[in-house]
């Protein structure tokens, strides 16, 4: 056959493609609005030029040492300045920037730092014990830089030659950086919990950046120049991509080490807010707080939330206190938020039930993700869109990862017969929406932080009393879902609650810890499984209960 007309003298050259990345969007930032405030912290202030010019500045200082194309920068920082910078400079040298999870233990560190073979580690004075004992745990030693936080009053030690600002202030503001040779180049690593073995690193690609970026202004709504409160913490999914998307429309991050209540109101009503996200652990944070430590806000502020949808009286709760609540759903593997509860405004005339059932999906698919569906795994086929047919939910496009790290045989289960499989169990209705009916691996999310029930069950097998053990999800109006353990001992042995969550406290970072321990018989089919299904609906009855 001969080649099509639209085939035949029509390629690619430089004048009409160019690989995608969302370096550009801050380049492009610093062009059209230079003196715009880019940065807020504390008492500093930083315009986009500022932030562009130290971008390039950590850029040309890495290159400086070396590192280049390929090579991992890993960070270890809370919602700061250098955060942002780092989602700059490090792609800008031509490396893959690792953001690791500042709540985890010194031995899933150490593993990172192996697995992700990082030549530089930069890392705020807050997390020096655990960075300390990661550093001696782990065979990779990478260089190590400090970041000591104007804004950080506690204690910690520097554990590197170098502080940070020295580090940067050696590199070039001129820095001729390069965009990647190819889109489909990596730009960063997530490690994301495994229900078994060590965690998985999910690696993402400059397309993916740029588009799920664009996706987040279309999704959350955002016109020129909004202000941004970091309230999410960017080491989750590179922030779900915000620190990229804020320089699409020139707008300003408010950064915050810790979420507080009193620090949140006072960003919102000094700084007038317009945007922010996190899980709903931060609307309980406002709801709950103080009345001494609120305030005012007389704008609408637009709030996106992910994990467990927020029951219909939070809802409430949070327009009343000027929030405008949107539920969105995704996972590491599609850069964040690929699915969103996008909201019908006939819908704000139903009746309470319908409203809630509406309410409870999670919704259609990004602007910029293809396709959205929910298969049943073992045929590969849609399932009825009944509402009612469950079935596995299922991604496919642009912002679906380009695969786990050093680790084909989990990229190819996770991509087999042409789809991401995400591993949560789901329906399908109607209109198209999708909701979430259980997970299949037995992911607890708490405070917006996935933690593996296994996990948590490997270490409370390991305790001398206990026969048998199982780990589900305990609701929580403040942290979306607990850990709860069903423990069974064994013959003649007496331990308390306390003892066995102290003993986890041993073995697991704090926040994976169970919150409730139940001494049960545990319920098992004829062939000794554990009946996780009867367990939870124990656990939601305790909860009652209690």
């Amino acid at each position: 056959m001969a080649p099509s007309i639209y085939n035949t003298d029509l390629g690619k050259n430089p004048a009409n493609y160019q690989p995608l990345t969302p370096l550009s969007f801050l380049e492009r930032a610093a062009s059209v609005h230079p003196d715009r405030i880019a940065v807020i912290h504390g008492p500093l202030r930083r315009t986009y030029s500022d932030l562009y010019a130290r971008a390039r500045r950590l850029a040309s200082a890495l290159a400086q040492r070396g590192i280049g194309r390929g090579d991992t920068v890993s960070v270890m920082l809370p919602n700061t300045p250098a955060m942002l910078e780092c989602h700059y400079g490090v792609p800008m040298a031509g490396a893959v920037l690792n953001t690791l999870n500042t709540r985890l233990d010194a031995k899933i560190i150490a593993f990172s730092l192996e697995h992700s073979e990082a030549k530089v580690l930069i890392t705020d004075r807050e997390f020096s014990a655990t960075v300390k004992a990661a550093l001696e745990l782990s065979a990779n030693k990478p260089l190590v830089i400090d970041y000591d936080d104007p804004e950080f009053t506690g204690s910690g030690e520097r554990l590197g030659s170098m502080e940070y600002e020295e580090f940067v202030s050696h590199g070039d503001p001129n820095f001729a950086w390069s965009p990647p040779q190819d889109e489909w180049d990596a730009i960063t690593l997530n490690y994301t919990s495994g229900t078994t073995g060590d965690p998985k690193g999910v690696v993402y690609h400059h397309r993916g950046a740029y588009l799920l970026a664009m996706g987040n202004i279309i999704t959350g709504g955002m016109g020129q120049h909004p202000v941004y409160l970091w309230t999410l913490p960017m080491f989750h999914c590179n922030g779900w991509c915000f620190p990229w998307s804020l320089s699409i429309v020139a707008g300003t991050h408010v950064c915050l080490r810790a979420v507080r209540a009193k620090p949140v109101y006072d960003a919102l009503a000094d700084h007038k807010v317009t945007h922010l996200c996190g899980a709903p652990i931060v609307m309980s944070t406002l709801l709950n707080a103080p009345e001494a430590e609120k305030r005012p806000v007389p704008h609408t502020v637009k709030f996106m939330t992910a994990a467990a949808p927020p029951p219909e009286a939070v809802l409430a709760a949070m327009k009343r206190a000027g929030f405008d609540v949107t539920h969105v759903y995704g996972l590491t593997e599609v850069y964040g938020p690929a699915v969103v509860n996008e909201w019908h405004q006939e819908w704000d005339n139903l009746e309470s039930g319908e409203y809630a059932a509406k309410k409870a999906r999670q919704g259609v698919r990004y602007p910029v993700l293809e396709s959205l569906n929910v298969l049943d795994p073992m045929t590969m086929q849609p399932v009825p869109a009944d509402g009612q047919t469950l079935g596995e939910v299922m991604f496919r496009g642009n912002v679906v990862m380009k695969g786990y790290l050093k680790n084909p045989a989990g990229t190819a289960k996770a991509f087999e017969g042409g789809w991401f499989h995400s591993g949560d169990l789901g329906v399908k209705y109607p209109d198209g929406y999708v909701q979430l009916k259980d997970r299949s691996k037995d992911i607890i999310i708490s405070g917006g932080e996935n933690i593996s029930s296994i996990e948590v069950e490997d270490a409370l097998y390991k305790h001398p009393a206990i026969q048998a053990a199982a780990v589900v999800a305990m609701p929580d109006e403040k942290w979306g879902e607990t850990p709860c353990a069903f423990v069974e001992l064994k013959p003649d042995q007496s331990v308390t609650p306390e003892d066995i969550i102290a003993w986890c406290r041993q073995n697991l970072a704090s926040y994976k810890c169970p919150r409730t321990v139940i001494f049960t018989e545990l319920p098992k089919t004829s062939t000794g499984k554990i009946q996780k299904f009867q367990l939870r609906e124990m656990a939601r009855a305790y909860k009652t209960a209690n």
